[in-house]
């Protein structure tokens, strides 16, 4: 898949994956990558900033946390994030179902 089609829907497969749980940026990245069938490969120039975007609007918190890898950022999704992942969710629902309508009538 392009990347403008992945980050065109970016902020909505971050929400997803935190979903499943916390996770630092990393970690985000290969799950999404995993998740996806290996589709989608996601870099940490695009995530970081959509990451920081999403933590100002109050879809996502973030805390540090120390591992075995050293200190990180820990991302979680916020109460006002389940509430915009479950709006996107259906928005792409939508459209996708739209999409395969127009292909299908074009078989």
């Amino acid at each position: 898949m392009g990347r403008s089609a992945v980050n065109g829907q970016l902020d909505l497969l971050l929400l997803a994956s935190l979903g499943a749980g916390e996770a630092h940026g990393y970690a985000l990245i290969a799950r999404i990558h995993e998740r996806s069938g290996a589709r989608l490969e996601l870099q940490e120039g695009s995530v970081y900033p959509a990451l920081h975007k999403l933590e100002a609007s109050g879809c996502v918190a973030s805390r540090w946390a120390d591992d075995d890898a050293g200190r990180r950022r820990v991302y979680t999704l916020t109460r006002a994030g389940e509430t915009e992942l479950a709006r996107r969710a259906d928005e792409w629902n939508g459209f996708a179902a739209a999409v395969r309508g127009v292909l299908g009538a074009a078989s």
